[in-house]
């Protein structure tokens, strides 16, 4: 199978699974999305979406952002983890965007990635999920299909979004990058046993990955 019959087979068959594509974080504005986002690096979805209400509730803007402190951020975001970094990137982007943009989130791939703690991979979510604007966000369900279906070589993410972005068409990025995110959990994760179920890495995935090579 050529890369290119590789790709109409991936698109077709997660169309077929996931027609809908809900954003999976919990949110109500191109802000709190922002927010939502940078507390998931290193953190399931689900475990954000527990602790956003709580957050959100006291300060759902940058205005009412900048009222708490770091320490009180820092104490409801914990469950998240990595809070003390977390906490002060929230506090310190929230001041930024009073500063500079009035208090809305900037519609631009390089204003986004000036706000502390915000890199690429946040910036693309915010460009595709809140703005609409054609992006590929890479994490690592994503990263690991990739190379698991022989699209990219794995060598890191950068070039992993570069290659999607190169084989996929540009108006499917912003619904195909979520249907791989939804299927690597439900069909291919990074460990676990799943092998029998996950079809498409079994139909299209490199002979020489590990995760194919294992005994059924």
């Amino acid at each position: 199978m050529t890369k290119n019959q590789k790709v109409e087979y991936v698109i077709n068959e997660l169309e077929k699974l996931y027609p809908e594509t809900p954003i999976p974080l919990d949110h109500s504005d191109s802000y709190t999305l922002l927010i939502a986002v940078l507390l998931s690096a290193q953190c399931t979805d689900i475990r954000v979406n527990k602790t956003t209400p709580k957050l959100f509730s006291k300060a759902n803007n940058p205005f009412k952002m900048i009222m708490l402190t770091i320490d009180e951020i820092r104490e409801i975001i914990k469950p998240c983890g990595l809070s003390p970094t977390k906490s002060k990137a929230i506090f310190n982007l929230s001041n930024l965007l009073i500063e500079k943009h009035n208090g809305k989130v900037p519609e631009s791939f390089e204003l986004l990635e000036e706000l502390p703690g915000v890199g690429h991979k946040t910036a693309s979510v915010v460009m595709s999920q809140a703005f609409g604007h054609p992006a590929f966000p890479v994490d690592t369900h994503i990263h690991r299909l990739m190379y698991r279906w022989g699209l990219s070589n794995g060598k890191n993410v950068k070039q992993t979004e570069k290659d999607a972005k190169k084989l996929f068409p540009t108006k499917l990025w912003n619904k195909l990058h979520l249907q791989i995110i939804f299927y690597g959990r439900e069909y291919s994760p990074a460990r676990g046993s799943k092998r029998k179920t996950d079809y498409i890495t079994n139909k299209i995935g490199i002979k020489n990955d590990k995760y194919l090579s294992k005994k059924r």
